[in-house]
């Protein structure tokens, strides 16, 4: 992966921290049934168990930044792309979730964040025709 990519990619991951702080914040686990059962099988106070699920999702996001990404690892694209595909799914949800509740949801404010640092991760990772060219 390019420096430009392996850095977006960084960006992703602190977006997603900034997402897993207003998700928290503002109760998500107490608004969204799945989040609340989850977190409970992780604690019994669902904003422990929320907190701790999230670190540890932040945790593997920065494992896989500074591991297979920033060591150049064949699996980088792909653990890159798994994140992308997780994050654009995460902003479309809570757009979706505020649009059907007709107001604010939890995580609504920091998902066009997510969907922008993800499409760019995804721009910058989708090879043009310039650089197909070269390997034809």
């Amino acid at each position: 992966m390019k420096r430009s990519s392996r850095r977006v990619f960084l960006l992703l991951v602190l977006a997603q921290t900034a997402h897993s702080i207003e998700e928290y914040t503002t109760g998500l686990y107490e608004t969204l049934a799945f989040a609340g059962f989850v977190s409970g099988l992780v604690a019994d106070d669902l904003g422990v168990g929320f907190a701790i699920i999230n670190s540890a999702f932040i945790a593997f996001g920065l494992w896989c930044y500074f591991v297979p990404v920033r060591l150049g690892w064949p699996s980088a694209r792909g653990w890159a792309w798994l994140w992308i595909v997780v994050e654009l799914g995460n902003a479309i949800l809570h757009t979706g979730l505020a649009f059907s509740t007709g107001g604010y949801f939890p995580g609504v404010l920091t998902a066009p964040l997510l969907f922008v640092v993800a499409a760019w991760l995804a721009f910058l990772l989708n090879p043009s025709e310039r650089d197909l060219a070269l390997h034809r």
